[in-house]
């Protein structure tokens, strides 16, 4: 017994080993962790349970039959995060750079499996060169594996992508199709075709870290949604990101208990709207009073910026929120906007996460650029997410709320369940001005006194269609309330809205306008 002890500890010890303490520390010279380090401050102290430890891989070429390592550069198992059991896999660039073989993307798949028949939640962290090249198209094979359990697990359990190196080629398809992708700073990188492949092709000169770096991709691209300073701030973020989330689509996020009284009143919220219907103001500030303790965890800050998104918690219940930002483009809805919030509507109603939306829209971004990209196209994302959302969705409009946009953000018609207005708001199918330069346009044109008929026109038809009352009165508003009530209205309607039921018409799915 005790050489069949021995062989098994030498093999275990070996898989820990990795690639060796040189290859370690230049991890650690590149701000980097090891594989293992990162799964050790991801999961709670002392439970992480390895799964598939002692797997190697079978190649024969090139020399690789004597290149022999347990574990073969992948670590997978289970673990916890704040007390709920989640699945993890690491890639270890210390062993054959992180690159994916026949055997380690079995150990994925195999983890990602389990995870669907337990229901619990997957947490990637990338850090690979990309296929083992010596493997030729079974480690292409391997990765086509992954993507299919991708499509599969995709709204049943969340799946979290941390890319903490290179991720390139085939390798970063499966991210891409995971709910949240963290980024490092600096350390992490994301291309299809690496610099010097451009280079070649195109003559494009281009850094790492412009092409794909984690600024690029959470500023420009929109392809990550959180950027981390280091791997320890990244693997503290997905922690907090859990807390939000539910094991997987027939459970409820998790609540917790909360010292904000929800009928507390926020005497500044009545101020926060300028008189001035064309000034600015800053949405996240209505955010952060209406929640539970101020706190919002924001989704892809950087990109996209006409349109804030996030998770916060409302009577210690977890909400998503969608909010117009009219301190960027006036919190016009565009192309880049649009997506961003339907995919984060998408999500939240996947997850039994109610949505709460702020509106303060004046329209769609006018312009060739975005009619030549497809607007139509896109806006209509953000239309078809709200239509088919069927978790509880409670819409405050605190000012504009024109045209087709009014309809967009999570309007009566789209089946929102409870729609408030705060008294500045104008529902219409555009602002005043423009409405009366057309509908009045010859009686203005002939008038003696054309400024003052102007200014009289306008008071009148902001009287008449854009107050809160026109559509309150036709039922499209449920209420129109004191801006300081919002957290207590926003509340009573929740609780009223916990057992509701909704559901879409039997089908295979939907053909939303990709």
């Amino acid at each position: 017994m005790a050489r069949f002890t021995e062989e098994l500890r030498r093999r275990h010890a070996n898989a820990e080993a990795g690639g060796g303490p040189e290859r370690r520390d230049r991890q650690h010279r590149e701000g980097k962790l090891s594989a293992r380090e990162r799964i050790e401050l991801l999961l709670d102290e002392g439970t992480f349970e390895e799964v598939d430890k002692l797997v190697r891989h079978r190649c024969r070429d090139f020399g690789l039959e004597s290149q022999v390592i347990d574990g073969d550069g992948f670590v997978t198992g289970h673990g916890l995060v704040n007390g709920r059991r989640v699945f993890v896999f690491a890639q270890d660039f210390t062993v054959f750079g992180g690159s994916l073989s026949e055997s380690n993307a079995m150990k994925i798949c195999k983890i990602m499996d389990h995870a669907l028949r337990v229901g619990a939640p997957v947490i990637g962290l990338n850090d690979s060169g990309g296929a083992r090249i010596q493997e030729g198209v079974l480690s292409l094979g391997g990765y086509a594996d992954i993507f299919l359990r991708n499509v599969l697990a995709s709204g049943v359990v969340p799946q979290i992508s941390a890319i903490m190196g290179p991720c390139a080629g085939g390798a970063m398809y499966s991210p891409a199709m995971t709910d949240f992708i963290f980024m490092v700073d600096r350390t992490s990188h994301m291309f299809v075709t690496g610099p010097d492949v451009i280079k070649t092709v195109t003559h494009e000169d281009v850094s790492k870290e412009r092409l794909g770096g984690g600024m690029t991709h959470n500023s420009v691209s929109g392809v990550a949604h959180f950027l981390a300073h280091d791997d320890a701030d990244c693997l503290r973020s997905i922690r907090k990101l859990l807390d939000y989330l539910p094991p997987n689509n027939h459970e409820d996020p998790p609540r917790r208990p909360t010292a904000d009284p929800p009928e507390r009143a926020d005497a500044e919220l009545d101020g926060i709207v300028p008189d001035e219907s064309n000034v600015p103001y800053e949405i996240r500030d209505v955010i952060l009073r209406v929640v539970d303790e101020g706190d919002f965890l924001e989704v892809q800050e950087h990109w996209a910026k006409n349109i804030v998104v996030g998770l916060a918690r409302l009577d210690g219940r977890p909400v998503g929120i969608v909010a117009n930002q009219p301190a960027v483009l006036a919190g016009c809805l565009d192309i880049n906007s649009s997506t961003k919030g339907a995919r984060f509507v998408r999500f939240c109603d996947a997850f039994n996460i109610p949505i709460l939306t702020f509106e303060d829209v004046p329209g769609f971004l006018p312009g060739t650029d975005q009619e030549f990209g497809g607007i139509i196209r896109h806006g209509s994302k953000l239309l078809y997410a709200y239509a088919e959302a069927t978790v509880p969705k409670v819409t405050v409009i605190t000012r504009k709320a024109y045209g087709g946009a009014y309809c967009v953000m999570g309007s009566k018609h789209l089946r929102t369940d409870v729609n408030f207005a705060w008294p500045t708001a104008e529902v219409a199918v555009m602002g005043a001005e423009g409405a009366v330069n057309i509908i009045y346009r010859r009686e203005l044109e002939q008038a003696p006194e054309r400024n003052a008929l102007r200014a009289e026109r306008i008071a009148g038809y902001k009287d008449r269609f854009a107050s809160p009352f026109a559509a309150a009165e036709r039922g499209y508003i449920d209420d129109v309330i004191e801006p300081r009530e919002t957290r207590r209205k926003v509340i009573q309607a929740l609780r009223m809205l916990e057992t509701k039921v909704d559901t879409m018409p039997r089908k295979k799915h939907g053909n939303i306008p990709l």
